[in-house]
């Protein structure tokens, strides 16, 4: 089987699973109410939507031109943000994979090093994973959804204990990968867990800890200052990017169920199970905001508003693209 073929039959099992988690929340939503929801949504609150989702992808872009500047590429803002968003234009009908590796082929022209840019995009991406995960787990942490899915349960601390338990297992492994000393057993540790997945997961999965290997002796300021722009981006930019998709629909719950609901969504969306999260995002608001009072319709149009952040961005990566195309024509030829 050829390449081609394998790339074509991974979209459309992508575009399968995406069909059918769609139609599920379909199948539990009544469009005359959505229609209705629709209708009443505040939609001046969706250019806070698409403000602050921009502004994520930004504070995101700094923290990678950090990391560049550490891997001795030095790469402009506007140009790390302008590749964030054309891999949001190429997100919404590639796989996420794919659409990553555009990203590096701009990043690679403008600096020559190809495998310092891989390095760190990698750790750039496992960086905020990590904190998404922290946040995610703490959000679960205090809002205990046991609590309201089961208000009768006997053993209702058994879903915090846990949190906290892998909270701890997660930010352990971190700091021991990370450590000159112990890095490098922990990633041999990693990699030897591995062996059960299938060979290019496998791959996939050796290669990110090779990369992850190479920022072992950067010192904990850098550590500590890219996790701290992650987590200003995730609890503050994050969560307003939810606040405002929430009153746009009229989603009515507690801050702190935002930011799990942002966290969830956002480590769900790395399984790339799907094309640019569709399906996924749906399920996880229409099922986790109905415990809290909030109607399916609602939730539905809360992950619209949130998906057509996604578009916005993709707007965006064209009018880059279109810049640059036109740069590029001006720029003068070599002899």
């Amino acid at each position: 089987m050829s390449v081609r073929t394998k790339q074509i039959l991974k979209l459309l099992a992508k575009l399968s699973v995406a069909a059918m988690l769609l139609a599920w929340v379909f199948s539990k939503v009544d469009f005359t109410d959505f229609r209705q929801a629709v209708k009443d949504a505040r939609w001046q609150y969706l250019f806070g939507v698409w403000g602050s989702t921009a502004l994520f992808s930004w504070v995101q872009s700094v923290a990678l031109q950090w990391i560049l500047k550490r891997q001795d590429c030095d790469v402009g803002l506007n140009t790390i943000f302008g590749a964030t968003c054309v891999t949001s234009l190429y997100g919404l009908v590639v796989p996420g994979f794919v659409s990553t590796g555009i990203k590096w082929y701009i990043l690679r022209r403008t600096t020559g090093k190809g495998t310092n840019v891989l390095s760190a995009m990698l750790y750039n991406q496992v960086a905020l994973t990590v904190v998404m995960m922290a946040v995610g787990l703490v959000g679960m942490i205090v809002v205990n959804p046991t609590r309201i899915l089961w208000p009768d349960a006997t053993a209702s601390w058994v879903l915090p204990l846990a949190c906290g338990v892998l909270l701890a297992a997660v930010l352990l492994v971190s700091v021991l990968a990370l450590n000159p000393r112990t890095g490098g057993s922990v990633v041999r540790l990693l990699g030897a867990g591995l062996r059960p997945l299938p060979q290019k997961a496998r791959d996939k999965g050796q290669m990110l800890l090779q990369q992850i290997s190479t920022f072992q002796s950067a010192g904990w300021r850098f550590h500590l200052t890219i996790a701290g722009i992650n987590v200003v981006d995730s609890l503050l930019v994050g969560l307003l990017w939810y606040l405002f998709a929430a009153k746009a629909a009229s989603v009515v719950v507690p801050t702190s169920v935002l930011i799990w609901l942002c966290a969830i969504v956002f480590l769900l969306g790395k399984l790339q199970i799907t094309i640019a999260n569709l399906g996924v995002r749906e399920v996880t608001l229409v099922a986790l905001l109905a415990p809290h009072g909030i109607a399916r319709s609602s939730a539905l149009l809360m992950s619209v508003i949130l998906l057509s952040s996604m578009v916005f961005m993709a707007a965006l990566g064209v009018v880059y693209q279109l810049i640059w195309a036109v740069q590029s024509r001006k720029s003068p030829r070599p002899a």
